[in-house]
């Protein structure tokens, strides 16, 4: 695709429209079913599905809708969830995050758990799934795995500080684990883990 005598690969370009347009909206509060959870399912997760099957022609698989290297992928997802409990175990009880999540604190932890799920199944098919496998095939998976971090760390403005100037450094490591297990299954189960833990380490429920 060429404008202005300038070439533009059509893929690429709908995928870079579509992660930071997506995250605006989200941003700006438009909520078709009234859930933040469902719309982000939708904004995240059906949209882009939507995309590669009916835009691209491709399969989701391509995209790390799969089970991937799944040995490996449970190691990975074990070992890194132990290792980030040691470390949220103290980082969760500073009076910032508890602060923060104290005022977030969910009435009824299972519909939380439910909805936690729902929501960073969209968050890591977004940016650990689409746009990671989608700019790989482009740029090589290096840049991928950083540039996709980019815009997750923006969605984290607004938490505690040290929370959100690690997640550059986060989205990356999810990025490589998805990339290495060719799937972002195992970003998710460690991202859902260190957000339910976080939550119930600040708030005090574990410990």
């Amino acid at each position: 695709m060429t404008i202005a005598g300038v070439e533009f690969n059509p893929r690429l370009t709908i995928l870079i429209i579509l992660s930071t347009i997506l995250p605006m909206l989200d941003y700006y509060g438009h909520s078709p079913t009234g859930t933040k959870a469902f719309d982000r399912f939708i904004l995240y997760f059906l949209i882009p599905m939507v995309i590669i099957l009916l835009v691209y022609r491709e399969r989701p698989a391509d995209y790390g809708f799969r089970r991937g290297h799944w040995e490996a992928g449970l190691r990975w997802t074990m070992a890194i969830c132990l290792v980030m409990a040691l470390v949220l175990w103290q980082l969760a009880r500073t009076p910032e995050m508890q602060s923060y999540y104290l005022a977030k604190a969910p009435r009824n932890p299972v519909r939380f758990f439910f909805l936690t799920a729902v929501d960073l199944l969209g968050w890591e098919f977004i940016w650990r799934g689409f746009v990671l496998f989608g700019m790989a095939r482009v740029l090589g998976p290096g840049p991928a795995i950083f540039l996709q971090a980019v815009p997750f760390a923006f969605m984290h403005l607004g938490k505690p500080e040290i929370e959100t100037l690690s997640t550059i450094f986060g989205g990356a490591a999810f990025g490589l684990l998805a990339w290495r297990t060719k799937s972002f299954l195992y970003p998710f189960l460690v991202h859902y883990f260190i957000t339910i833990f976080t939550m119930m380490v600040a708030t005090g429920r574990i410990g």
